[in-house]
């Protein structure tokens, strides 16, 4: 009796090089073309990646919208899906300034949210404390002369935090102060 070669469990990325290696140019295109067409993910990953299209942004927007802000209120809010969509551009392309587009952008749409209906969920403010922090992190990453008006967004969405409840205000007011910027409220 023959016995079986044990295979891996869990194929890794070396695996798929290796099979990679055998692909000649059309037959790594029909590889990339199979891929675009299986998900609109990957065809805004490609788009991203490659520069195509006129924003973008405007795929990870769009889910941002949809998870947090959706037009529809009988549609399910998701932060874990709309956090992935600044995830996804990050592995896309990760451009700093996309990324602080695209926190400052979530925070927003957040407040456009609730500007239309109420929430009574700890988990979702502390989720909206926690990317206020990261934006601000991404925002004073970037060159100075490109803070301003990231820094005038995020201060409005600083202030609308101070009535939201949960110690949300505190917290955007503690964070702010903690970066060295002035509470002006």
């Amino acid at each position: 009796m023959a016995t079986k070669k044990p295979t891996k469990a869990t194929p890794s990325w070396s695996d798929v090089k290796t099979k990679l290696a055998d692909f000649d140019r059309a037959g790594l295109l029909g590889l990339v073309q199979d891929l675009y067409a299986a998900s609109k993910d990957n065809k805004a990953f490609l788009h991203t990646r490659f520069g195509l299209g006129a924003d973008p942004l405007e795929p990870y927007k769009d889910a941002i919208i949809c998870w947090i802000n959706p037009p529809d209120y009988r549609h399910p809010i998701s932060v874990s899906k709309a956090k992935k969509a600044i995830s996804d551009y990050k592995k896309a392309l990760g451009q700093p300034e996309g990324l602080a587009e695209l926190s400052v952008f979530y925070c927003e749409e957040v407040f456009d949210f609730l500007a239309g209906c109420g929430m009574d969920d700890a988990g979702f403010f502390d989720s909206l404390v926690r990317m206020f922090e990261q934006a601000l992190k991404y925002v004073l990453a970037l060159p100075k002369a490109q803070q301003t008006a990231f820094l005038a967004r995020l201060d409005r969405v600083r202030l609308l935090g101070q009535n939201v409840g949960w110690g949300v205000g505190d917290d955007f007011d503690h964070f702010w102060s903690e970066a060295g910027l002035a509470a002006d409220a």
